[in-house]
């Protein structure tokens, strides 16, 4: 008899999407280049190919490429897509180009148009840029950040490629939330400088997505 999903999750979440078999050639192909490339024994590849095509859903997908990089030295993108980016900013939206927080703070939240270049300045103050939310000019921007005795949050969606580049003199810039994200997910670049103060680039999931997780935690189900 086949599984068919309860009426009551109507909309899962994108790791609970099945998988095509697109999808898992691709992930497929990434094995058979890393097994090329020696990263892989023969029974590894083997094991982890039959791994490929008995996975159902993106959430069983990820997990077999993720310690291993693309070409290009990248580390191996999730599984999933990302469709939920959309990639036009939205009209209605607002849309700025800098935040500046001089012994004061600036938000950008919410449902906002991020342009390709984004410009943040905190002198004595701070500033929070929220990308969870928000619609994107390009499919890559970059965020310019600069802190002088300052912080600024920058916070990405989990399912986002991030790379950050900025330094910290005296002070930090955060590189742990580089990674790669979805496919079709825009690629923000962080970089900048921090003096005396602290940019940190965090992974946060959307409401969306704690939503969803709640009600599978309820349900006893994995998120």
């Amino acid at each position: 008899m086949t599984n068919l999903p309860d009426r009551a999750d109507s909309s899962p979440g994108p790791r609970q999407i099945r998988a095509s078999d697109a999808d898992r050639d691709r992930v497929a192909q990434v094995l058979r280049d890393a097994a090329g490339e020696g990263r892989l024994t023969l029974e590894e590849l083997d094991e982890r190919l039959d791994a490929v095509y008995a996975a159902r859903t993106y959430a069983e997908l990820e997990p077999i490429t993720r310690d291993l990089p693309v070409p290009g030295g990248a580390a191996a993108p999730a599984a999933y897509p990302s469709d939920t980016y959309p990639t036009a900013p939205a009209g209605d939206a607002p849309s700025w180009r800098t935040g500046v927080g001089i012994m004061g703070e600036f938000q950008r939240q919410g449902v906002w148009s991020v342009p390709e270049t984004f410009t943040a300045f905190a002198f004595w103050g701070g500033g929070k840029i929220d990308l969870r939310e928000a619609r994107f000019a390009s499919g890559e921007v970059r965020i310019r950040a600069f802190a002088l005795m300052g912080g600024i949050d920058v916070i990405a969606p989990e399912d986002m490629t991030v790379h950050v580049t900025g330094i910290g003199i005296m002070g930090g810039f955060d590189h742990k939330a580089s990674g790669p994200g979805a496919p079709g997910s825009p690629r923000v670049v962080v970089s900048g400088l921090s003096f005396w103060g602290a940019v940190n680039v965090k992974r946060k999931a959307r409401r969306e997505q704690k939503r969803l997780r709640k009600e599978l935690r309820k349900r006893g189900e994995p998120d």
